[in-house]
């Protein structure tokens, strides 16, 4: 398969991806989320990493550390926007209007990223590039969620009367 047509497949699929996240994202935030549905994600993800297996998807290691940290530096802003609340004795993550726009700049920003990167390996490893950066950015993101969600079921986080009242 030619690499411009890789890239337009892997571009539909990221905007695919991309769209389904902020789908799922808006409907979850109206139930009860759990210690099971924070987990989850990143323990389904890491099955990702068997793409090593292949020759071929491998690239060097240290492109991989320096895309793995700069998904954990991307993964602030949706750390700093999903904040958890109590109500009726469940937990709920609060709907931010502002995730929406992370995600679709995040989008943006990995689109240019995929043109520049493609430029130095090849479209395999690009695309296990991004992987490694798309994990570092869920990872942190969901134990920051975890974290959290602890501290409330524990009664020793904060439950703002505030973002109950917006539910």
């Amino acid at each position: 398969m030619p690499n411009s047509v890789a890239t337009v497949i892997g571009t539909v699929i990221a905007v695919v991806f991309a769209l389904t996240v902020i789908f799922v994202r808006l409907r979850a935030a109206g139930k009860p989320t759990s210690a099971r549905k924070i987990l989850i994600p990143p323990m389904m993800m890491s099955t990702g990493f068997l793409m090593y297996i292949f020759p071929f998807t491998r690239e060097r290691i240290s492109y991989a550390i320096i895309a793995f940290l700069a998904g954990c530096v991307l993964s602030y802003p949706l750390i700093a926007t999903s904040k958890m609340f109590v109500r009726d004795k469940a937990v709920y993550l609060h709907r931010s209007k502002a995730f929406i726009y992370i995600l679709l700049g995040l989008l943006v920003l990995r689109l240019i990223l995929h043109s520049v990167v493609e430029h130095y390996v090849t479209i395999y490893q690009t695309g296990s590039l991004f992987f490694d950066l798309a994990f570092g950015m869920l990872v942190p993101w969901r134990l920051a969620m975890f974290v959290q969600y602890r501290r409330l079921v524990q009664g020793r986080g904060p439950i703002s009367p505030s973002v109950e009242s917006k539910a």
